[in-house]
Parts: C-alpha cells; structure tokens; sequence
C-alpha cells in the first residue's frame, strides 16, 4: 500500500487520497495514455502521455500550497487523480473540482466516493462556500457521479467547448457549502 509513505489526506475505508509520490509515476502515464481517458479532459492533458508528462504533472502538484492535487489509491492500489483549484480574485470563494479514474477501476463507485471525499475536505480545509465542475455534455457518467453528490445543474453553456475537432456543450454543476450528499 502506497499511503505508508505519504499523508492520507482523506478515506472512507478503501477509498484513500492522499498525496502523489513519485511511486504513482509508472501507473499514472499508464493509465493516463488512454484515449477514453484523454477524451473527457481538457486538451492541457496530453494524449499519448508519456512518463515525461507524469513527472511534470508531480512537479505542478508538489508546487500547489496548500497541497490539492490528490493521488486516488482504491484496495491500496492508485486509481487516479482528483483535485480542487481555488478561485482567484472575485471567484476566491470557489473551487474548481476535477477527477480521473482509471478504466480498470470504472463502475465500482470510485468516483462518486471520491467527489464525496474531496468536497467533504474541501469546505472544511479551503476558505470556499461553493465547488464546481464544467463536464463536457457527452461524458453522462461524470454527469451522474456529480448528481448523486448533491451537485446540481446550474447551466449548460452551448458550443462552450472545442475538443477532438467538434463543438461540445458544456454543462456546469456546483455544490454549496452546507447542500452536500451524506
């Protein structure tokens, strides 16, 4: 198990995030180097990915103060990513929530664990009152994970994204503060 090493930052049992070491590196470029993958992100995660594109990816995420780049371990394993990126300026009470799940790991209710866990850490340790997500409008999966945390569908901006040469919508969920799913 990986969390020997690192700081558990939340877990409901095994369900960990915890901080990304340079362990995960081999595991990230490999999971990460999947077109279904690289599909539901944005076009700043590279497709094919590379071990070079892990070790930028652990630089960025050990350069974040406070540290919100999470590695996902599921069983003990690392599964993937999730983070939140506070606002800035106006937006400083807001933080953008983002996640990857490896494909090997879809359909156990990893993700759903996960959002649940980061939005759960991020009210009480970041001077935020709401957390929200921009997903592409054909990724449904990521859509229900979101719903069945409590987010809800605040808008969907039309033609609002241009990826793998198509105009997508884009539809925007938020959590606030005190709204979220047990």
């Amino acid at each position: 198990m990986n969390n020997q090493l690192t700081d558990i930052i939340a877990t409901d049992d095994d369900v960990v995030l915890r901080e990304l070491t340079a362990a995960d590196l081999p595991k990230l470029a490999e999971y990460s180097n999947n077109r279904k993958v690289a599909d539901n992100l944005r076009d700043a995660f590279p497709h094919p990915y590379t071990i070079a594109d892990a070790e930028r990816f652990l630089a960025m995420a050990n350069a974040r103060e406070p540290k919100t780049i999470m590695a996902i371990e599921y069983k003990g394993d690392y599964c993937g990513n999730t983070s939140l990126t506070v606002g800035t300026d106006v937006y400083r009470k807001n933080a953008e929530i983002a996640y990857f799940v490896a494909e090997p790991y879809w359909g156990k209710g990893i993700a759903t664990r996960v959002v649940k866990l980061i939005t759960a850490w991020g009210f009480r340790r970041l001077d935020v009152v709401r957390i929200f997500a921009g997903v592409f409008s054909f990724n449904t999966a990521s859509q229900r994970v979101l719903e069945k945390c409590g987010f809800v569908k605040e808008a969907v901006l039309k033609k609002a994204i241009f990826k793998n040469g198509r105009l997508w919508d884009e539809v925007r969920f938020a959590l606030l503060e005190g709204n979220r799913a047990q």
